[in-house]
């Protein structure tokens, strides 16, 4: 397949678009990623977020992952922007000197799109305004048409260095469209779900252009909301990226692609382990009681008396804390007390003059040195 895809241009026969290719597919049935691929992927890409709220780990990560994908990504479309000069763009704002205007503006959609299935990734399905909003964010200020930014297309397209020639009917491709939102929706598999992402939306081209980067932050939103490791591209070779995509354009063949998949999904999850490590994992009880750890340190304060583990213990069981949580409720309640300060009063909705009247009251007035 490697070397069919190298042939000189000439030496390929045109192919066009196989609706049947798509519609045979069967979730559950069919499967591109084989159950030991499947298997070894989840190996890698586990994290300790498995029963966190969908995209914990996405958000934890998001500084970083920013960078990574944004600039990973982009680099396959060839652009020249560095991993520093994509660091500084997002972080500061700093556009690399003698770089083209489309190649900075594609760096900043990628940002604007990454930030936005990181919030997506909480939703349990992938609406049809999810991928157009995704297509339209990557777009942004880099088609002929400004019209095409999230939209199906409804005219021919080309792949320059391809005989591949997509569809150009407009309701074949709104059917498609469909077919993939269906399918992306009823694998089981977030790997597989994500592989079928990078098959299938390319393999339809259901815009005028950014297809591929749409394909790879799609493939991403399965990925995040498992809390799995998401898949950056950081290291990913752009030839087999080619090869990939040329395999199943013209051949309809997925292998090259796969391959590409699990070696890049390997280098990344192993990134993301070292970025993982050095991440804070937040206190599950403040998780899963911050409202009414709230409620109870703004109550303790307005009461005006000074924080007593008894009074807290009582009142965490008429705020409905099961009774194997109360003790570390009641903890945790206590040490956010004695912590407090003018800065974190905010978070209570407790304005300047109560927490000063508390702590007055509490502490005793100040002392001048």
């Amino acid at each position: 397949m490697r070397a069919l895809v190298q042939r000189k241009l000439e030496e390929r026969e045109p192919v066009g678009y196989d609706r049947d290719w798509l519609f045979d597919y069967e979730p559950g049935r069919t499967w591109y990623l084989s159950k030991a691929n499947r298997a070894r992927l989840r190996e890698v890409g586990r994290t300790p977020d498995d029963d966190r709220p969908a995209g914990t780990f996405a958000k934890d990560i998001l500084s970083r992952l920013l960078v990574d994908l944004a600039w990973a990504s982009s680099r396959l479309e060839g652009n020249t922007y560095t991993r520093l000069d994509t660091q500084n763009l997002i972080e500061f704002g700093q556009r690399a000197e003698g770089k083209d205007a489309s190649e900075t503006q594609m760096i900043l959609n990628h940002k604007t799109a990454i930030e936005y299935i990181v919030e997506e990734a909480q939703e349990p399905l992938i609406r049809r305004t999810t991928i157009l909003s995704i297509h339209a964010a990557l777009s942004e200020n880099l088609l002929a048409d400004p019209s095409g930014e999230g939209r199906l297309r409804e005219r021919p397209v080309e792949i320059s260095w391809s005989m591949y020639t997509p569809t150009a009917i407009p309701q074949v491709i709104r059917e498609a469209f469909d077919r993939i939102l269906e399918m992306l929706n009823t694998i089981a598999d977030p790997f597989e779900q994500a592989f079928f992402a990078l098959v299938h939306i390319p393999y339809l081209q259901p815009f005028v252009d950014v297809n591929k980067r749409t394909s790879r932050l799609v493939a991403n939103l399965p990925l995040m909301r498992a809390n799995l490791s998401p898949l950056s591209f950081v290291g990913a070779d752009e030839r087999e990226y080619v090869r990939g995509t040329l395999a199943l354009y013209e051949h309809r063949r997925t292998e090259l692609l796969r391959d590409f998949f699990l070696k890049a999904y390997e280098r990344s999850a192993a990134q993301y382990r070292v970025v993982r490590d050095s991440v804070v994992q937040p206190d599950p009880t403040r998780l899963r009681y911050r409202e009414q750890l709230r409620e109870l340190v703004r109550e303790m304060v307005t009461d005006g008396g000074p924080p007593s583990a008894d009074r807290l213990r009582a009142r965490s069981e008429n705020l409905g804390i099961p009774s194997n949580d109360r003790a570390r409720f009641v903890e945790v309640a206590l040490e956010q007390l004695l912590n407090l300060n003018e800065g974190s009063a905010a978070r209570y909705r407790l304005g300047p003059s109560e927490f000063e009247d508390w702590q007055r009251r509490v502490r005793g007035p100040r002392r001048s040195p």
